[in-house]
């Protein structure tokens, strides 16, 4: 099946979250995504998750770095998992747009997240991020 880049996100962002949630290697929790069928998971998934999982040291000091007055360990772990694959295709991933990795990763914690105030604070994060880049012009207190 050709999923979508939103649905591959999705896939990448449930592997992600379970990663810090359980201890099991990347490899078993691959084995539990195609045997359960339960989101979106095939090879495209898969690399955007290795990709992110590969990177996650880097990817968490960037968010304390940009919550300052929250640690990361108080950063909810769905929040931190769609803040890990947005912030790596920002800085990874030259083929998708800074604009688009904030908007997706938006719309998928407005998906998942029960609190309106991860996806304030989502969008004040990655604003920041992208606008400390200077990859693109991101107006201040927009949401993208």
């Amino acid at each position: 099946m050709n999923y979508s880049r939103h649905q591959i996100r999705v896939g990448a962002v449930i592997l992600v979250y379970q990663s810090l949630m359980r201890d099991d290697p990347a490899e078993t929790l691959y084995q539990i995504a195609e045997v359960s069928g339960e989101f979106p998971y095939d090879e495209n998934v898969r690399l955007l998750t290795d990709s992110v999982l590969s990177k996650s040291k880097e990817l968490d000091e960037i968010i304390q770095q940009h919550s300052p007055r929250r640690a990361l360990q108080r950063i909810p772990k769905l929040l931190r998992a769609i803040m890990q694959v947005a912030i790596y295709e920002i800085t990874y991933d030259e083929k998708v747009p800074v604009n688009a990795a904030i908007s997706e990763a938006l719309a998928i914690c407005e998906e998942f997240s029960y609190f309106p105030e991860d996806v304030r604070f989502l969008n004040g994060l990655l604003g920041a991020y992208a606008r400390g880049l200077n990859k693109e012009s991101i107006p201040d207190g927009t949401q993208i």
